[in-house]
């Protein structure tokens, strides 16, 4: 669960790689700006 841990995020960071814990971007842009709208709205 650190950077020797090549499944986690932070591990992930460290070795420069890609995966499920690190997309390379997010799936749907769209969508999460859409999201990240509604969330600022109701705030």
């Amino acid at each position: 669960m650190g950077k020797g841990d090549s499944k986690s995020r932070r591990g992930k960071i460290s070795k420069g790689s890609f995966g499920n814990s690190r997309p390379r971007k997010a799936k749907n842009e769209a969508t999460k700006a859409a999201k990240v709208a509604v969330n600022k709205a109701t705030a």
